[in-house]
């Protein structure tokens, strides 16, 4: 059992802790939540005594600093972090960038930039994988000091992280004048207060961050529902107990090696109010209706001809198409999607719902573009309802269903051979995007609409080759091309008969690496080529 040792006790034992590796380093990894994909990590420092067991960094953190000794160990702490980096680039085994924390008493040790550099260019380590964080606490009163030694770091070319932002007093003054590259916010400050004002206060802190183009990472994300709220608002990294606790070398060295998380299930609870505030709230009846039940839906600020997206649940991902994600319509200008003519009908179908205080309804075409599926025009009925006001300020909610094939009087096809020719009539090109890690397909909107195919196919191929789309004599062919794939294989053609009919496509995949050189993702195309069977 640990014994907390006393501060005369740390001081003694502090240089053969140092020494003997007792201080060390237990790492917490960093996640996309949209993607699930391990973002970076942090090394937090720790302390095994040999006798009195494991100290806590609280105890053990204010004595060093108070007796001008934390540099040494954050000096350490740099150290292994190079040295972590530079055995999973000889082994390896992938990598991330890895953050350590930079103190208040580093600050005032005018060679700690040039010590880290130094350590760096030891191990011969990118600059990309190695980050530095400064606490906003420590920032306090040094203001002229701190930039001096982020400019430093830049010059060197790292990124620089904010940690802890929002704990302090003067939080948009130390934004305003220190020129950071990510932004670490603690949903504690909040205790845990995401409904109601706690969550406009996260919406306004994540466009913020937007306008100054500085990424936003929330730390202490416990649940399923902190992770979505933050998603749906925007800011999608995010580091805590809901992906992983901070774990040792030996474990982490798993997770990196791992090529997929485990999985997380939603757990919400039902309230018997509703109330517009409570769309913030994410164990609300509303939240649950909104992500849940209701079908794609949005919520977005409207004033004088000026919209923006707060809010989008992942239906109205689905329902509009094209493999665009929810941060990304949060990000853009909305009117982007719109021509003039449907702007207009949109605005005064706003107006109208203003007027009346009544749902109103209009038909709008947008024109949608990804990598995956370029350029789509789609039509969409919105049912809109204003839901709050300030002057002349307007919260709205919408929801959105996708007409396109009702526009266009589409015949309804029963068997996917004749969906597959009467679209190659119209289009001549189907494209897709393939997850190579998680083997996930997500087809364009054409292959949606044509083929009947869901928004995402898992264990891709076995479904395309089961539904008849890849004839049996090309199963085999095809699911070799996935491994090849999964190896590297950075550009695959071929004309392959597709459906039952062997109606004759060129068939494409063009491999997309990460910046280690590993295949990430492969985008796929179908071409037809002429009107012939394929024997």
């Amino acid at each position: 059992m640990s014994r907390r040792l006393t501060a005369k006790e740390f001081l003694e034992r502090f240089d053969d802790a140092l020494s003997n590796g007792y201080i060390f380093a237990y790492y917490q990894p960093q996640y996309n939540h949209a993607t699930g994909r391990m973002t970076g990590a942090e090394a937090l420092m720790r302390w095994q005594d040999p006798v009195d067991g494991l100290q806590y960094p609280s105890d053990f953190i204010p004595v060093l600093e108070e007796n001008d000794i934390l540099y040494r160990a954050d000096i350490q702490m740099a150290r292994i972090a190079c040295k972590f980096q530079r055995y999973c680039m000889d082994n390896g085994i992938p990598t991330v960038p890895i953050s350590f924390n930079m103190s208040r008493n580093d600050i005032y040790k005018h060679d700690y930039v040039e010590e880290v550099e130094r350590i760096r260019q030891e191990y011969e380590v990118p600059v990309r994988l190695i980050r530095v964080e400064l606490t906003e606490t420590s920032a306090i009163g040094g203001m002229e000091l701190v930039s001096s030694v982020i400019k430093k770091f830049h010059d060197y070319g790292y990124v620089v992280e904010m940690d802890d932002f929002g704990s302090g007093y003067s939080s948009l003054n130390i934004l305003k004048d220190l020129d950071v590259d990510v932004i670490k916010l603690d949903l504690k400050f909040i205790n845990g207060d995401i409904g109601g004002r706690g969550g406009i206060i996260l919406r306004s802190i994540v466009q913020m961050t937007k306008w100054l183009r500085t990424p936003i990472i929330a730390e202490g994300v416990e649940t399923i529902e902190q992770a979505e709220f933050m998603k749906s608002i925007g800011s999608n990294y995010v580091q805590g107990y809901l992906y992983s606790k901070p774990v040792p070398e030996k474990e982490f060295m798993e997770k990196l090696i791992a090529t997929q998380h485990e999985a997380t299930a939603a757990s919400l609870k039902l309230v018997d109010t509703f109330d517009a505030e409570k769309f913030w709230d994410p164990e609300s009846l509303e939240t649950l209706i909104f992500n849940q039940f209701v079908g794609g839906a949005a919520i977005f600020f409207y004033k004088r001809g000026e919209m923006e997206l707060i809010r989008v649940n992942h239906k109205y991902v689905t329902e509009i198409g094209m493999n665009i994600s929810e941060k990304d319509f949060i990000d853009k200008n909305p009117w982007k999607y719109f021509d003039p003519q449907s702007r207009t009908i949109y605005e005064q179908t706003i107006t109208r719902a203003i007027e009346s205080g009544e749902e109103e309804r209009c038909d709008t075409w947008r024109v949608l573009n990804s990598k995956c599926c370029g350029e789509d025009r789609v039509c969409i009925r919105t049912f809109m309802r204003v839901i709050g006001r300030a002057e002349d300020q307007y919260i709205i909610y919408a929801l959105v269903h996708n007409v396109t094939k009702e526009k266009m009087n589409y015949e309804e096809v029963a068997e996917s051979e004749r969906r597959f020719r009467h679209a190659s009539e119209h289009a001549n090109i189907y494209a897709w995007e393939y997850d190579i890690a998680t083997r996930e397909m997500r087809p364009c909107f054409r292959c949606i609409r044509d083929l009947g195919l869901p928004p995402l196919l898992k264990d891709y191929p076995e479904p395309a080759i089961s539904m008849g789309i890849f004839p049996p004599d090309y199963a085999d062919m095809y699911r070799e091309w996935h491994r090849r794939l999964e190896e590297g294989e950075p550009f695959l053609e071929a004309v392959i008969p597709l459906t039952r009919e062997r109606v004759p496509f060129i068939v494409r995949y063009t491999t997309e690496f990460d910046e280690n050189g590993n295949p990430i993702k492969a985008y796929g195309s179908a071409t037809y080529i002429e009107e012939r069977v394929v024997e």
